[in-house]
């Protein structure tokens, strides 16, 4: 079938793409595999997940920017002033709330997959595990060109450099997670 297909004119990625959407099973006619469906719950859920991972990596960042400002102040800056204070505030309430509803909802997500393994080529699952991905690598671009620019005018400090690392760590291991899950999604399957 794959060389009548080839000789059609078909290009080889669409070929395989089209045999791998069938079981291989002995029957009559070709039998599809199952076709994953998105609910709006399960929707809801992946958008709930990725809006509560994004938050959470956001706070952990300004939180951690906040500790190292107190623990490295800039001589050139204003005193610790009540502002810092609502800051680490802000940051913590917000990671309290936030990281435990993202480990909640990545749970069910991962339990219903476990249930029913279709579920993880989800479309909506997909698209937002590449929205996080590209979120991320800006965040890693972003974060290697302020190392450049600041190295290039010589102003490489402790603390510059523990706020770099901190970005550099939070947004890499999300990007290197998901790109990791993606991956393992987009294996073919064993035929």
């Amino acid at each position: 079938m794959e060389q009548v297909l080839l000789h059609a004119g078909w290009p080889a990625e669409q070929v395989r793409r089209a045999l791998n959407s069938f079981s291989d099973v002995e029957f009559a006619i070709p039998v599809p595999r199952p076709v994953p469906s998105v609910s709006a719950r399960e929707a809801f859920m992946y958008v709930v997940m990725f809006a509560t991972l994004i938050l959470s990596g956001y706070n952990l960042g300004d939180l951690l920017f906040e500790l190292i400002d107190r623990a490295l102040p800039d001589p050139g800056a204003r005193a610790f002033s009540r502002s810092t204070l609502q800051a680490i505030r802000w940051s913590l309430s917000s990671l309290i709330v936030a990281f435990p509803v993202f480990l909640y909802v990545a749970w069910l997500v991962g339990r219903a997959i476990r249930r029913e393994p279709t579920k993880r080529t989800s479309k909506v699952r997909r698209q937002l595990t590449y929205v996080t991905l590209f979120i991320a690598s800006c965040v890693l671009i972003g974060d290697f060109i302020s190392v450049v620019y600041n190295f290039l005018g010589g102003e490489l400090t402790v603390r510059f450099v523990l706020k770099v690392l901190t970005v550099g760590l939070i947004a890499g291991t999300a990007f290197g997670y998901y790109l990791w899950d993606l991956r393992g999604d987009e294996k073919e399957p064993e035929t």
